[in-house]
């Protein structure tokens, strides 16, 4: 499956401010990594973010994220946005 270019250039836009990030095709996306790790990934037109299982649940409040095994994922670690939340999304780095 292919990425949305678009979408993965505001991603690096953001993630190369980091410390750390590298870059990396896998699974049919692009995948960001800090420090060896998964931290956000663009997989066809949408996002899988790490998040922290402490946030889950606000996470997990949002319409557009869902648990794994729908067409939008949402896992401690990795988790998915739907297409059209991914498009309007403000991507944001804690670091």
């Amino acid at each position: 499956m292919a990425y949305d270019a678009e979408l993965a250039q505001r991603v690096r836009e953001r993630m190369t401010a980091v410390a750390g990030v590298s870059e990396k095709k896998m699974f049919g996306g692009l995948a960001f990594l800090t420090s060896g790790n998964m931290t956000v990934g663009v997989y066809g037109e949408g996002l899988i973010v790490r998040i922290n299982p402490a946030a889950m649940d606000a996470a997990l409040a949002d319409p557009a994220a869902g648990l794994s095994g729908g067409p939008v994922a949402a896992l401690p670690g990795p988790s998915r946005s739907s297409p059209s939340s991914a498009r309007s999304a403000t991507v944001t780095t804690n670091h």
